[in-house]
């Protein structure tokens, strides 16, 4: 994994979920893509992608997550994004539309509850 960034993962039930602590550029959004594609199986309902500790997204890092949550859809499987109300990315998700195109929530509990 890239020294900007790690992710960290755990399963509940049939929901992976990844945590991604640090950078997403351009040099690594190719990478994380990967990790987070290799989370879900054909049982899967879905990726919770917790963002909570991500300090920069560039264009690459969101357009990875538009295109992992029209690929989800296709599969009838979710994407769902957790984002702290003071993450440094908040404003950046708001001027790219991110949190009007997939659903955001503030805890990884609260989106793992979205889906009961």
């Amino acid at each position: 994994m890239s020294l900007l960034a790690r992710v960290v993962d755990e399963q509940r039930d049939d929901v992976s979920i990844a945590a991604i602590d640090g950078e997403v550029d351009v040099s690594n959004a190719a990478e994380i893509s990967q990790r987070l594609r290799a989370l879900l199986t054909n049982r899967s309902t879905g990726l919770v992608v917790d963002l909570s500790a991500t300090t920069y997204l560039d264009s690459a890092g969101i357009n990875l997550l538009f295109e992992l949550s029209a690929e989800l859809a296709h599969r009838q499987q979710t994407l769902q994004l957790v984002l702290p109300a003071d993450s440094p990315i908040v404003r950046t998700f708001r001027i790219a539309g991110v949190v009007e195109a997939i659903p955001t929530h503030a805890t990884v509990e609260a989106a793992l509850a979205q889906r009961d």
